[in-house]
């Protein structure tokens, strides 16, 4: 009887351990309660950014954070702190997943290697949902990367460009018709007053309506503002040096649709050290977010706003 009553004890515990080994764990939600974008399925947190064989699907969305500067006429000190802080903000809001790559060959709908087959795995334009863009003059891109690239961002993705981001790709033309602009120098270094024309939206609505700012200025060449949305502008009222006339209409941020995509540019930031400035990361937070899809924010191009009064300012 007692060796009956083991075996029969024993045949439970296998059936028990059979059926808690087919359960199906259910996914966890990101941090802070806030839910993917629309069309993301559920999954694990582990796998499944990659897209490889036998990968989970994702969770959040993905972004890739690219930053080829092989070609740049120099390599800015902040690039490697701005890309860590942008992983960083992902991973600690649980809002997106990120992909660091310096290399261009990623750019592509099916990611290639160097010596031009096909890669087996990781990020590529078929699998991310936005990119983070601090490539640094010329990237060594083929008409094809340039075509699949327009059509990302055409077709509904994100784009979110730094500081050399609005040195980039200057023989594409359309790129300059993607970002807003072209490079036109830093006449204007060091600190300045910057005037927020939209403190309503997403990215600039923790900004004071004036505020100083210490900086290497990027000025826009050829920013339309019936097409863009200028966020951020450098005071320059009171300008007459550096080759830059009072009065000069000097954007610092702006927000624009390509197509069915958004896109962000700000010159902020040259130094290393001002990345760990808490508004400086809040507005690439948010910036990210709404490029994401993750939250609203409308496109009003305007022209240029005067600065308000210094009791409207708190100055």
């Amino acid at each position: 009887m007692r060796k009956l009553h083991a075996s029969l004890l024993g045949l439970a515990l296998v059936v028990s351990g059979l059926l808690i080994s087919v359960q199906t764990p259910q996914a966890q939600a990101p941090a802070g309660g806030d839910t993917p974008a629309a069309g993301q399925a559920q999954g694990g947190r582990g796998g499944g950014r990659g897209g490889g064989r036998g990968a989970q699907v994702r969770q959040r969305p993905a972004l890739l954070a690219w930053a080829d500067t092989r070609n740049g006429q120099s390599q800015h000190a902040f690039t490697s702190h701005a890309l860590a802080i942008v992983e960083r903000l992902g991973y600690e809001t649980g809002l997106w997943d990120t992909y660091i790559r310096t290399d261009s060959h990623i750019i592509y709908n099916q990611a290639q290697k160097t010596d031009g087959t096909n890669a087996s795995g990781g990020p590529s334009l078929s699998n991310v949902d936005g990119i983070f863009f601090l490539v640094h003059r010329e990237a060594p891109l083929a008409d094809q990367q340039k075509t699949e690239l327009a059509e990302f961002i055409r077709g509904g993705k994100g784009l979110v460009a730094a500081h050399t981001g609005l040195t980039a790709l200057d023989s594409w033309p359309e790129f300059a018709e993607i970002i807003g602009a072209k490079y036109g120098g830093h006449p204007i270094s060091g600190p300045g007053r910057v005037i927020n024309e939209r403190p309503d939206f997403p990215a600039t609505k923790h900004f004071p309506a004036v505020f100083d700012f210490d900086d290497e200025f990027y000025l826009p060449d050829g920013l339309d503002r019936t097409k863009a949305d200028v966020l951020l502008r450098l005071d320059t009222s009171a300008a007459g040096e550096d080759d830059v006339a009072p009065g000069t209409d000097y954007p610092l941020a702006w927000a624009k649709n390509y197509g069915q995509g958004r896109v962000f540019y700000s010159s902020f930031s040259h130094s290393a050290a001002t990345w760990d400035r808490r508004d400086v990361q809040v507005m690439y937070l948010e910036a990210i977010k709404w490029a994401l899809g993750l939250t609203d924010g409308m496109v009003q191009p305007h022209a240029m706003r005067d600065a308000p009064a210094p009791e409207a300012s708190g100055r």
